[in-house]
């Protein structure tokens, strides 16, 4: 009897403790509600969060969402915001929204006096606490109808937590930033861990996020036009990888060895694609279920690189890269380490081979 009484209090202490790590947190459950939200605009001391006294919406325990998930998120539990963006640590897979504080990211020719700012470097989330607006150059998202001053955190992430990778909404789910239905459904992927302070996880290799299926028809919620390539000159996405493409980007291993490369090691992360059998050790390349999608020229949320590409389109050679703009350098390849190293196109197309005997 004793016993049984010990284990229903353990039990239902347990049930009553916050719920700190992040999938706890949000994970399809009923979330530890006084981690986001204040009843009385109050912190747990009594002081007041607002010290104007009105609060904030959704009795948020932050000026607006975007700020909330920072609080947990900036540089920990993924990491999404760097202290600086001249120091942005090691990539995760979906950037980092620190570049959109760069003063400039344009490396192309004449960078330095025609600068690029920081809003063109990704998705513009606006936090109040960190200094960031609205996009300055699209009122809505390019190829739809999202509007730039609505876009945070929560525009893409549902807080209160579903099934779908990384809580993205899916088809039927209504995003209050923004006032948005979606109608396409949820990427399908598997994402890297968080890891500890003292042993990260990072993008490598052999451990990255898993693109399985449907990123490209996800994009597609807020950026559509990008999407009707039948009628707009415009590059496919979520199509199948032809075999033509496929044998370069299984050949291709770097500008200095274009003829070198193995279908077993040829996977990079900085020219992603899609597979249902992908995971995070995958290593191979494309094969005849493989598609290039969004996410194979562009991350998820920025980079030093003009829309948030995978690579900086506007250089030549990798050792123009953070020259003209003073930006963060992204980094190469691990065995395409050389300073003239072109676009990574090249992967898919190799419109460089050429070149292959001129280093």
């Amino acid at each position: 009897m004793r016993r049984s009484v010990l284990f229903l209090l353990v039990t239902a202490a347990l049930v009553c403790l916050p719920l700190s790590n992040a999938l706890a947190f949000h994970d399809q459950g009923v979330a530890y509600c006084a981690g986001c939200h204040t009843m009385h605009n109050t912190n747990g001391n009594g002081a007041l969060i607002d010290t104007t006294g009105a609060g904030y919406d959704y009795l948020l325990k932050f000026s607006n969402a975007t700020d909330l998930c920072l609080s947990c998120h900036a540089t920990s539990r993924g990491a999404v915001w760097a202290a600086s963006p001249t120091a942005p640590g090691n990539e995760r897979g979906p950037g980092n929204f620190a570049f959109l504080l760069e003063d400039n990211i344009n490396d192309g020719h004449n960078g330095a006096t025609s600068p690029i700012l920081g809003h063109r470097a990704g998705h513009t989330v606006i936090s109040p606490s960190r200094g960031t607006v609205a996009d300055l150059l699209n009122p809505v998202s390019p190829g739809g109808n999202y509007p730039a001053a609505s876009l945070g955190c929560t525009s893409c992430h549902d807080p209160h937590g579903n099934a779908n990778y990384r809580l993205l909404y899916g088809a039927g789910d209504h995003a209050e930033a923004g006032n948005f239905n979606y109608t396409m459904a949820a990427p399908v992927a598997e994402g890297l861990g968080f890891g500890t302070t003292s042993n990260p996880v990072f993008e490598t290799v052999d451990n990255h996020v898993a693109y399985k299926s449907g990123m490209s028809g996800w994009c597609a919620n807020c950026h559509g036009n990008f999407h009707q390539n039948s009628t707009q000159h415009r590059h496919p996405s979520g199509v199948t990888m032809s075999t033509a493409i496929r044998n370069i980007y299984n050949t291709y291993n770097g500008t200095i060895d274009q003829n070198g490369g193995n279908a077993a090691t040829a996977y990079i992360p900085q020219v992603a694609f899609e597979d249902p059998d992908m995971t995070i050790a995958w290593t191979a390349g494309p094969d005849v279920d493989s598609r290039v999608s969004c996410i194979t020229c562009h991350r998820a949320h920025a980079t030093s690189g003009q829309n948030s590409g995978r690579w900086d389109f506007n250089i030549t050679v990798y050792e123009e890269d953070g020259v003209e703009s003073n930006s963060w350098v992204m980094p190469q390849p691990g065995n395409y380490g050389n300073d003239n190293q072109r676009s990574l196109c090249n992967k898919c197309h190799n419109k460089d081979k050429n070149d292959h005997n001129a280093f």
